[in-house]
């Protein structure tokens, strides 16, 4: 332990001052100087002492005081005037920070205790003064150890404080970087979701009419014309909606109306052999536009996903505007329990939860369920 900064300064105060004084003292009396130069020996080497480290362990720091009172003891002895004996407010000073409080505060009260019985012998006027101002220096080197202790205890706690503080800065750095990537990620999941839930699904439709048109070409070629035409409408579709769900992210308004984008939705993939059925209820006034719109993505790749996989002929939809439900049953194939959901599921729970929402899939033999839910405003 280091002694701290205050504890230095006042002992090299007083030995300068202690030497001066026994300066002055043997210049008025004219000789004593071999006597001098012992004291000033004495003073040097107990002020060589106060650089070095606080003892560590108890037993080593009381004998570490001792060899100080002796040290003192000795100039005390040199001193032709007897300004030395003031170096022993030192000793409760210093054990304070090496013995502890307790043991410096009655080590403060010997020190006075003692001197007093020195000069019990002839109480004049001038040695009761001298006890007085021993024990105010006793009591003012003790106050200047509580105050330097809480200084210096106040010092290691904001050197532990900034420790910390830098470690933390570390640990935030890292996870801004983390985060950095994170964000990365998510945005490159939320492109490909996008990519998928729109465009791939208008594909889906193309394909389809193509394919009927290919179909129908040689028979009924009125039927190929007109899947023809319903391919290049999704063509078109498809376009529009990655321009209008680009544009609801940037949005901060409710262009975006759910049950219109429903009903548009269902007359699109409506046809004989695959009907759509939408039952609308409650008012889409109280869903946000993030979440209208992924109720109304969850609904389009369920379409999807019924007609092209499932091989469902009837598909229902009933849609909860105010309470942000959309329950969709379809009387296809289903699928068994445990299997891997594909990218179209995965999809629709990602994107569901990105506005606190939720997806519950049933499936079996007699077809498929699903419940979307997202909170409202």
């Amino acid at each position: 332990m280091i002694r701290p900064r205050a504890l230095r300064w006042v002992a090299w105060f007083l030995y300068l001052s202690v030497l001066l004084a026994g300066l002055a003292v043997t210049l008025t009396d004219g000789g004593g100087w071999p006597r001098f130069a012992g004291f000033a020996a004495g003073l040097g080497a107990a002020a060589a002492l106060e650089p070095l480290p606080l003892p560590e362990t108890r037993p080593v720091a009381v004998a570490a005081l001792a060899v100080r009172a002796g040290l003192f003891a000795l100039l005390v002895v040199l001193d032709g005037g007897g300004i030395a004996r003031v170096l022993f407010v030192l000793l409760p000073l210093t054990a304070y920070f090496t013995v502890g409080r307790r043991t410096a505060f009655w080590l403060g009260g010997a020190e006075v205790a003692g001197v007093a019985l020195l000069v019990a012998g002839h109480p004049d006027a001038e040695a009761v003064t001298d006890v007085a101002m021993f024990a105010v220096g006793i009591v003012f080197a003790l106050v200047l150890a509580v105050l330097a202790g809480r200084e210096e205890a106040g010092r290691r706690r904001a050197e532990e404080l900034l420790a910390e503080l830098s470690d933390a800065h570390d640990r935030l750095r890292d996870y801004a970087d983390r985060a950095v990537s994170l964000a990365t990620v998510a945005e490159r999941t939320r492109l490909a979701r996008d990519i998928h839930d729109t465009v791939g699904h208008h594909l889906v439709v193309t394909a389809i009419q193509l394919e009927k048109a290919a179909a129908f070409r040689d028979r009924e070629p009125a039927t190929a014309d007109r899947a023809l035409a319903d391919g290049r409408d999704a063509t078109r579709a498809a376009l529009r909606e990655v321009r209008h769900a680009v544009a609801a992210l940037r949005a901060d308004g409710n262009e975006f109306e759910l049950a219109t984008a429903l009903r548009a939705l269902a007359a699109r993939l409506h046809d004989p052999a695959f009907a759509v059925r939408l039952e609308l209820d409650g008012e889409s006034a109280a869903l946000g536009e993030s979440a209208a719109l992924a109720l109304y993505l969850a609904a389009q790749e369920a379409l999807t996903n019924a007609r092209r996989h499932a091989g469902a002929n009837t598909v229902t939809i009933r849609a909860d505007l105010t309470a942000g439900t959309l329950d969709i049953r379809d009387d296809g194939g289903g699928f068994a329990p445990g299997t891997v959901e594909g990218n179209g599921l995965r999809g629709m729970r990602e994107r569901l939860a990105t506005v606190g929402g939720a997806l519950t899939v049933t499936s079996g033999p007699g077809g498929t369920r699903l419940l979307a839910a997202v909170p409202r405003r």
